[in-house]
């Protein structure tokens, strides 16, 4: 059995994607969690208080694990099967299960306790404090001190959560999946760009009509980012932009696929979870393991909020003022579905920047050898190619080695681009294969080597054209390499720290959200920019428009943030589940002071926030503003070395990557960010990029 499950393998250099199927999932898992309860039996009857006998094998359980599980749940994001689902749906028990009884684990909390509690306390390095202090916390919020009923119920909700988020993911795909609209009249769907043209009816193609052209149709329409975003910015029937928004913005808010009850059953387990604990609402749960406490978070989003109020309410009145002067039929009705259209509009006319014309300028291959020359400007690291070095699940992947100046490889990652609405959740993001690690070291290595997914979803190739990407999707590429340049530069050997892990979730986008920075910076820009076709250089007076457009709405753009950051602070904090006031209500009181032109009435947007109710940013959200904080003033540390000066460039960069990329979760956030910046943070850089000082009367 073992020899021809692919999930069983004794070892491997880099998991078996390519081999995994579904029928391996329930014998694979269920195997791998009878032999860890007996590691874990063995474990708890010699456990001592020392590195040795506690730490080590624990890393050895939990990261067998997470490097199984993880395949299994990073499949089922890009490679998505009925057979996949209901494979999942019936180890998930088990797996949490064996998750609860190891969290719970008296042996092993007693024995972290004895370590904190000893006299070679101090003589710890601080990576190691911060994974004892790190163990402590979480078998506290675990459920390690309930007893009997109290506990019994706690297991019952972390089982049922885990099943409800899953479901939540499961039925917004669906509904994004759900959704076609056929065109054949090209009058419909006039204003459309080449691309989205090409993507239409590539996707036509792949439904059936296979005489589909971009030229002459049919066309199909999807809900999926690269079909859905030029619609509403590009398409002049305005029913059309009408019918394809009302139906993004209820996604899985009817029928079978409808969110609302497991939304509200969420909110109830967690708010249940966080008494069992001993806190008032689920927001102080979250905080346990975030730099940021509830107040400061209200502070902040308060701060932004009323820094951005008037430039989005002017933001909207430029709007209006120009469709109106455009002499457009519904300037003094503007919905939501004619927001994005008249923006673009008004950016061409104001910047004359069109996205569509720039495409040609940003094909993947070249986007992809600029960010890679700038990480060795940065960092001194060298990316190479090294397909066929590990199996992948598709055959887009790409694979790649990063190197130190030695030429040593430190690191690995995956790279999977494209969109396939079939099989792959939407969104961009950077996931952990394997952490770096010295106890988890083989082949007589002193460490294992960190590996990392990087996922995104832009347009694919079509014909024999490469991807051509907007500059969003560029600056998508940029934030999710972010996040794995911390977790393949990490210096840390306790894999419970090493690279993104054990690193407060409000820090983490910080490197991510850096990296988007260096999109506006001239070189680095220019460097990346070059015609698919002639190979030209983007003109230089056109790199001054992009950057002249980089604050373009971002009064608007801001209060979109911060509404989804609000709303959830609201529904785990002072929201009670079980009252009058529904989620709905919720989200439209918050609304009326985080966006200028009031939801429609049936807007349901809650029913695919995937963030707060299938990933980790319940009570949550407000880290990307918070990080936000903290990437903008450590970007600003460039600035002030003079962003022309090649050497101050380097010398900062070699800074950066020492801590924020180094230390990994082996020191507080705020410490790492001292250490790099000689200060704390100040929210006043982002303002400042963002065009949100306050305009000068």
């Amino acid at each position: 059995m073992a020899d021809d499950n692919p999930l069983l393998l004794a070892d491997f250099d880099f998991p078996p994607f390519d081999r995994v199927e579904p029928r391996h999932v329930r014998p694979g898992m269920r195997d791998l969690l009878t032999r860890l309860e007996g590691e874990l039996e063995e474990l708890e009857k010699g456990v001592e208080p020392t590195w040795g006998k506690l730490v080590e094998p624990l890393e050895r359980i939990t990261d067998r694990l997470d490097v199984i599980w993880g395949m299994v749940q990073h499949l089922k994001a890009v490679k998505d099967s009925d057979d996949l689902r209901a494979a999942v749906e019936e180890v998930q028990p088990d797996k949490v299960k064996f998750q609860l009884r190891l969290g719970q684990s008296k042996p092993i909390y007693e024995a972290f306790k004895a370590i904190r509690n000893s006299s070679d306390w101090e003589s710890l390095s601080d990576a190691r404090k911060r994974i004892v202090q790190e163990q402590i916390k979480e078998a506290v919020l675990s459920g390690v001190a309930l007893e009997n009923e109290q506990r019994e119920k706690f297991n019952q909700i972390e089982q049922e959560l885990e099943k409800l988020t899953q479901k939540f993911s499961e039925n917004v795909l669906d509904a994004t999946k759900k959704f076609e609209k056929l065109i054949t009249d090209k009058k419909e769907i006039e204003g459309l760009p080449a691309t989205a043209l090409g993507l239409a009816a590539q996707t036509a193609v792949s439904k059936g009509h296979e005489n589909a052209t971009a030229e002459n149709g049919p066309w199909v329409i999807t809900l999926d980012a690269p079909s859905f975003m030029p619609v509403m910015q590009h398409a002049r029937n305005r029913a059309l932009r009408e019918e394809v928004y009302r139906a993004y913005l209820v996604r899985a808010s009817s029928g079978e696929l409808d969110n609302t009850n497991i939304i509200n059953q969420i909110l109830k387990l967690r708010l249940e979870k966080a008494k069992l604990l001993g806190y008032k609402n689920y927001a102080e749960v979250s905080m346990t393991q975030k730099m940021a406490t509830v107040e400061r978070v209200e502070e902040l989003l308060e701060k932004l909020r009323a820094a951005s109020w008037d430039h989005a309410v002017k933001d909207m009145e430029d709007l209006k003022t120009f469709a109106k002067d455009s002499g457009s039929p519904e300037a003094n009705d503007l919905a939501h579905w004619d927001l994005n259209f008249w923006s673009e509009r008004l950016r061409e006319t104001k910047y004359d920047i069109n996205e569509e014309e720039l495409r040609p300028y940003f094909a993947l291959p070249k986007v992809m050898d600029g960010l890679f020359a700038l990480a060795n400007k940065l960092f001194g690291v060298s990316v190479e190619p090294a397909d066929g070095l590990a199996p992948v699940w598709h055959s887009d992947v790409k694979f790649y080695c990063v190197k130190d100046s030695s030429n040593s490889p430190v690191a690995y990652f995956y790279f999977d681009p494209y969109s396939r609405p079939s099989e792959k959740r939407g969104g961009a993001w950077m996931n952990v294969v394997f952490s770096r690690s010295r106890v988890l070291a083989r082949n007589g290595l002193p460490v294992r080597l960190p590996v990392a997914h990087m996922v995104c979803n832009q347009t694919p190739p079509v014909g024999d054209k490469p991807s051509l990407m907007t500059f969003r999707e560029v600056e998508t590429v940029f934030h999710e390499f972010g996040h794995a340049l911390q977790h393949m530069l990490t210096k840390q050997d306790e894999g419970f720290v090493a690279g993104i892990r054990g690193v407060e979730w409000d820090a983490v986008e910080l490197p991510s959200q850096f990296m988007e920075n260096w999109c506006y910076h001239k070189d680095t820009l220019l460097s990346i920019a070059k015609h698919y076709e002639t190979g030209e250089t983007l003109p230089e007076e056109i790199y001054n428009k992009l950057v002249a457009a980089k604050n373009f709405r971002a009064g608007t753009f801001s209060l979109r943030q911060i509404r989804f950051a609000s709303v959830d602070m609201e529904l785990h904090t002072t929201n009670d589940p079980s009252g009058s006031e529904s989620i709905y209500d919720v989200d439209r009181r918050v609304a009326e002071r985080t966006q200028v032109l009031a939801p429609l009435p049936e807007d349901r947007f809650l029913c695919s926030f995937s963030h707060i109710f299938a990933g980790g940013y319940a009570a949550g959200y407000y880290s990307y503003k918070w990080a936000e904080v903290l990437s903008a003033d450590a970007f600003s540390a460039f600035e002030d070395a003079g962003l022309d000066n090649d050497k101050a460039i380097e010398e900062t960069g070699r800074r950066f990557r020492d801590t924020v990329l180094a230390l990994g979760g082996g020191k507080s956030p705020l410490e790492v960010f001292v250490a790099f910046r000689g200060r704390e943070p100040s929210p006043e850089a982002l303002l400042r990029h963002n065009g949100l000082l306050p305009v000068a009367a």
